[in-house]
């Protein structure tokens, strides 16, 4: 349950709110098998190689909560964490998806990442809200604006993230924040944060986005 306390827009400095406690939960290999909980949920879902398990373990001040890999397509699981956020005493499951786009998975696995993928979205009652991670260093890809179909589809609300923005030149970084807005058409209300793991930004304005979008689920 969220209160005034955990309402971003009630004047609180964003700085302030940060996870403190992050946990391991379980892996499952489908919907079936996803626990039985009441907490809200938050996808994290990216290409392979996007950064997603680096992020998640920088997000919760945490080196190896999200086991982390140079190979591409590492994550074959819906991996999910227990997180608790100060000021406010919130918890909720951070649920890591399996990459999409690795293209040197065989056509079996490719599909079964993909069902996986969709019937998450589709289906599970307790998700709600997307991360979308995407390389700050190449454009969307046409799956990146697959997923991004199936998020307005699904009518989530979603936080996008650009990923190793400490790879761009700075006078790129806000000609590439301006032109993945316009590519993936996000509305104005939609936030698109930069983030870089290794610099460690963007780390205040995900945790408050989050909170952002969860207090505005429980109003609807």
């Amino acid at each position: 349950m969220l209160n005034e306390q955990t309402n971003p827009s009630s004047a609180r400095p964003e700085s302030e709110y940060r996870v403190v406690e992050a946990s391991f939960v379980i892996s499952a290999p489908n919907l079936k098998l996803c626990p039985d909980s009441s907490l809200p949920e938050i996808a994290v879902v990216g290409r392979s190689n996007v950064g997603k398990s680096s992020l998640i373990n920088f997000l919760c001040n945490r080196k190896n909560l999200a086991k982390t890999s140079g190979a591409p397509g590492k994550t074959r699981l819906i991996n999910y964490f227990l997180l608790r956020i100060e000021p406010g005493n919130v918890h909720l499951h951070l649920v890591d998806l399996p990459g999409f786009g690795y293209s040197k998975a065989d056509k079996s696995t490719k599909e079964h990442w993909g069902k996986s993928l969709e019937e998450f979205l589709r289906k599970r009652r307790e998700l709600q809200g997307i991360l979308q991670l995407i390389d700050s260093r190449h454009e969307p890809t046409a799956l990146d604006l697959q997923m991004r179909e199936w998020i307005v589809h699904r009518k989530l609300p979603a936080i996008t993230i650009l990923t190793k923005t400490d790879k761009l030149a700075r006078s790129a970084v806000a000609r590439t924040r301006n032109q993945t807005i316009h590519i993936m058409k996000l509305q104005p209300e939609e936030p698109c944060i930069l983030s870089s793991v290794l610099k460690k930004t963007g780390q205040a304005e995900i945790t408050t986005a989050i909170l952002s979008l969860l207090h505005k689920q429980e109003s609807n």
